[in-house]
């Protein structure tokens, strides 16, 4: 195999990765003052992702990194390309990120308050949006021979990726609920197993429609088959959050987002960054990668730096493994 495709391969799974950890810190973001109904709750609902929340965005940094490392050019293109929104949700990260170390450093009804329309704000925001980008990554964009882009904002909130950003929504919100119920106790996990499965309705309503969308554009039969096993690990993690099986229910969100995103990088592949003017436009994985030398270099320090990220978190989130009690 290839190393261009081996590093397609390595940042399609990190931002697997991303996406699965992170959903459920925006979830519960976006769900702990809905859900909360006291200082009490809403404080036990935050520290069910105090402790790995930061870990998580690792996942992010990793696949940034990657992609400028192995991949320059489609870095180049998608940074210039989707400048606003992706400054919106580094904007939105860093609230929220200042919102939840601080929040508990003042005893303040009022600055708890601010700090939590903060973290509100900083989960809905990057959520939305990333579903915007990678919807617009999959339908393409107007790239020049030089891939360039030369559409405006107005041409990023096109019809299929603004349901990109709908769904990315609500299956963190749903998967976020489901972390909830999972990691809380009484009236809280209650509440939240619930809401699960009132949101999930929803979810699986837009997943469909946006996979289904994404595969009728550029999907092909391997695709689709991970996206039908998308749907249906979604389906039976509704089904166990039902019967109150939260484990379970944690485990089908979780494996119907990697899927998910996965079958959109399938579909994409060969493709980096499509081109919705030329053909010729299109940004290849071939025509988007560094040279053999840097990508064996990389290679070679992932290989080794790697396990010992994935060994940390997986440590981390053992030692913060309990159900949080709210008192």
């Amino acid at each position: 195999m290839e190393l261009t495709t081996v590093w397609f391969i390595a940042i399609a799974m990190l931002w697997t990765g991303y996406f699965v950890l992170e959903g459920f810190d925006f979830g519960v973001g976006m769900l702990y003052r809905v859900l909360g109904r006291d200082e009490r709750e809403r404080r036990a609902a935050i520290t069910t992702i105090g402790p790995v929340w930061d870990g998580n965005e690792v996942w992010l940094i990793m696949a940034g990194a990657a992609t400028f490392a192995a991949f320059p050019e489609w870095y180049a293109t998608l940074f210039s390309g989707f400048y606003l929104p992706l400054f919106a949700i580094l904007v939105g990260l860093i609230l929220r990120g200042v919102a939840l170390e601080y929040r508990g450093k003042r005893d303040d009804p009022v600055w708890r308050s601010r700090m939590d329309v903060l973290i509100v704000v900083g989960s809905v925001l990057p959520a939305l949006l990333w579903g915007v980008a990678f919807g617009n990554i999959v339908r393409g964009v107007p790239l020049d021979a030089s891939h360039e882009y030369v559409g405006s904002l107005g041409t990023l909130l096109n019809p299929f990726a603004l349901l990109g950003g709908l769904t990315f929504v609500a299956v963190f919100v749903t998967h976020g609920a489901i972390f909830l119920a999972l990691r809380t106790t009484d009236d809280l996990r209650n509440r939240a197993n619930r809401l699960a499965i009132r949101t999930g309705a929803v979810a699986a309503v837009l997943a469909i429609a946006f996979l289904a969308w994404a595969q009728a554009l550029r999907g092909d039969t391997v695709s689709v088959v991970i996206a039908i096993a998308a749907v249906l690990a979604f389906a039976g993690g509704l089904v166990a959050n039902v019967l109150r099986r939260e484990g379970w229910a944690f485990l089908g969100t979780t494996f119907a987002i990697g899927l998910a995103v996965v079958s959109l990088f399938v579909a994409l592949f060969p493709d980096v960054m499509p081109s919705t003017l030329e053909p010729g436009s299109t940004l290849t994985v071939v025509g988007a990668a560094s040279s053999a030398y840097t990508l064996k270099a990389l290679t070679i320090i992932t290989a080794i730096f790697l396990p010992l990220v994935l060994l940390y978190q997986g440590w981390t989130y053992w030692v913060f493994r309990k159900r949080i009690v709210a008192a």
